[in-house]
């Protein structure tokens, strides 16, 4: 289970994902939120994008499964990252996006619907709705985690029967050292209103 390989390797996902350059991203998605928007970090990992966008002047609330990295991203943050799924997931607060960012690629695509659908009930209407996965149309499984790979007809269908609709979707190689081979789609999704 995912959520073991992170608790187990806690620190060496974070030291190894921490200095990760993800401001090609952020550009992509940052001027689409209105300024000091209130954002969702869907599986929050290390907690390097809840800290950036905190430095951009947004209200950040980071989530993720990994007891362990939860607690590192509370130290990097300086604030409180909620330990949960995407599937069991519930807010009582809007936000005006929702920032997955090679989270969703580990729920099973069986369950992945029901996580999108969880993560966007939260979603104000016209809300952002950011997510990548790896490229392709399989689940598999490397290292002791799961992975779920997404091809644009794939991910439109897994959305199908949700609040959200595909704005934009494009490839990008891995941004880690030594996996530029590794090719990523993104997307960029809106809450229908």
């Amino acid at each position: 289970m995912d959520m073991n390989y992170y608790n187990e390797n806690a620190k060496e996902f974070f030291d190894g994902t921490i200095d990760v350059d993800m401001s090609t991203l952020y550009q992509k998605f940052v001027p689409l939120l209105p300024n000091k928007g209130h954002i969702l970090d869907a599986g929050c990992g290390s907690g390097r994008d809840t800290k950036a966008f905190i430095q951009k002047g947004f209200s950040v609330y980071g989530i993720d499964a990994s007891e362990d990295l939860s607690k590192l991203a509370e130290e990097l943050t300086g604030q409180r990252v909620e330990v949960t799924r995407f599937q069991d997931f519930q807010s009582d607060s809007l936000f005006d996006g929702v920032w997955a960012c090679a989270s969703l690629l580990h729920v099973p695509m069986s369950e992945l619907s029901l996580s999108f659908s969880n993560l966007a009930a939260p979603l104000k209407a016209n809300g952002i709705f950011y997510c990548s996965f790896k490229y392709g149309n399989d689940e598999v499984q490397r290292n002791g985690r799961n992975f779920t790979n997404l091809n644009e007809l794939l991910l439109e269908q897994v959305i199908s029967g949700s609040t959200l609709k595909v704005l934009k979707t494009w490839c990008t190689s891995d941004l880690r050292k030594g996996r530029e081979n590794e090719k990523w789609l993104n997307a960029i999704l809106v809450k229908e209103s």
